[in-house]
């Protein structure tokens, strides 16, 4: 049974105890790591240095608070058949190899990036959203996600554009798709994810930009106008006669925490819609390992930590394992450094070799740039046999050594 809780700082009550902090202990005055709230005063305090905290009822001293239905609704794992009732969940075999997907992903990325750009920025002019364009746009790409997932995954790291909106919605679909396949959800779920996690952020489109830009943690009223961008997203939908639920549910609540301390409406549990519950995932881990105008990316080693650690928190658990298993601790398009002290880009995964990818070498031991990038394959190396085997020793940040995807050939 888990007991602990994230919540706001403004819901914080005398007598809870605070496990943990939004922010590093040591960046704080609070000496001890886990202490009990005892005035009013302490609470303040808290407020003052963090938006929210996690707070374990099983340690406080009032433990029938109200809160805890939060808990109660979220910590009992389901079947992730009863997640999607009525829905046949089956498999999707491998039916391509990655070379030759990846020629056919290269063209309809391509005609997808220009088909995003062009009704993101009619709609930024005061147009209409092209739906019916934009599922056009989105079919070739679910149909390649469907024989093999990893060229996608892999070209979309490439394909960085310079408008962060842009990139995120095309990226944020892709693996919301792999995360569906991984389900066996049926091909017209596919679709409904793709384009839903295209339009989540449409809204944005009517925010202040500089709000948008803003390198730097926004202000209550700032964060006020900021969340409007979910209701300009529906009504955007809306309006262009989007009529798939599933993908107004994406727009309206991909924002929702499974533990309740999501936005706009605070749903728990099963009460948010469960495309909107992928969704979070996937809008989440894109995020963390992009660069944003007021964070550094991560890796997606460490995203990946970031989402388990939150399971049954802000992301049901079910789903964010799936979640793993479908893109792996190195998906394709992540930088590594090999035990050799070598640096290279994973090309793409095998679906039951996760820690022996095909790697694009791009710097030697001395971190020197190749002239010519080799593709090695790790399930094939055969190393010094006095040497420990070669493989992956952590992956890096996007950006490492000034590493740029978009000029890595193959």
């Amino acid at each position: 049974m888990l007991h602990t809780l994230k919540i706001n700082t403004s819901e914080l009550e005398v007598g809870m105890f605070v496990s943990g902090l939004d922010r590093p202990w040591l960046e704080t005055p609070f000496i001890m790591q886990g202490f009990c709230v005892g005035s009013a005063e302490e609470i303040e305090r808290l407020r003052n240095y963090c938006s929210y905290v996690f707070v374990d009822f099983a340690k406080s001293r009032n433990k029938d608070h109200p809160l805890l239905k939060r808990i109660r609704a979220v910590s009992t794992a389901v079947p992730i058949a009863d997640i999607f009732p009525g829905r046949p969940l089956k498999p999707y075999p491998t039916t391509s190899e990655w070379k030759e997907e990846s020629a056919q992903a290269w063209l309809v990325l391509d005609s997808l990036v220009d088909d995003v750009n062009a009704i993101f920025e009619h709609v930024s002019d005061g147009g209409a959203l092209n739906v019916i364009r934009l599922k056009k746009s989105v079919e070739p790409v679910v149909e390649s996600m469907s024989r093999n997932p990893d060229a996608c995954i892999w070209l979309a790291r490439l394909k960085q554009h310079d408008q962060y909106a842009y990139q995120h919605s095309l990226s944020a679909s892709i693996w919301a798709v792999a995360l569906g396949r991984q389900l066996g959800l049926p091909r017209h779920d596919l679709r409904s994810l793709a384009i839903g996690c295209m339009l989540m952020d449409v809204g944005k489109l009517r925010v202040d930009p500089d709000l948008l830009r803003a390198p730097r943690q926004l202000t209550e009223e700032e964060s006020d106008r900021m969340r409007e961008h979910v209701a300009h997203g529906v009504n955007i939908a809306r309006e262009s006669g989007m009529i798939n639920q599933d993908v107004l549910d994406i727009v309206a609540h991909h924002h929702e925490r499974f533990d309740g301390s999501g936005y706009p409406q605070g749903l728990v549990g099963d009460r948010i819609p469960p495309m909107a519950r992928i969704a979070a995932i996937v809008d989440t881990y894109d995020a963390v390992t992009s660069n944003r105008s007021h964070a550094k990316a991560i890796s997606p080693s460490d995203a990946i930590k970031l989402l388990y650690q939150s399971r049954n928190i802000e992301f049901q658990a079910e789903l964010v394992e799936v979640f793993i298993q479908a893109v792996g601790i190195y998906p394709a398009g992540t930088i590594v450094e090999l035990t050799s002290g070598e640096v290279g880009v994973v090309v793409s995964e095998y679906r039951t070799r996760r820690l022996k990818p095909k790697i694009l070498m791009l710097l030697d031991k001395r971190k020197y740039r190749l002239r010519e990038p080799r593709l090695i394959d790790l399930s094939e190396v055969q190393g010094d046999p006095d040497a420990p085997p070669l493989g992956i020793a952590r992956s890096l940040e996007p950006g490492a050594y000034d590493i740029d995807l978009s000029q890595a050939e193959i």
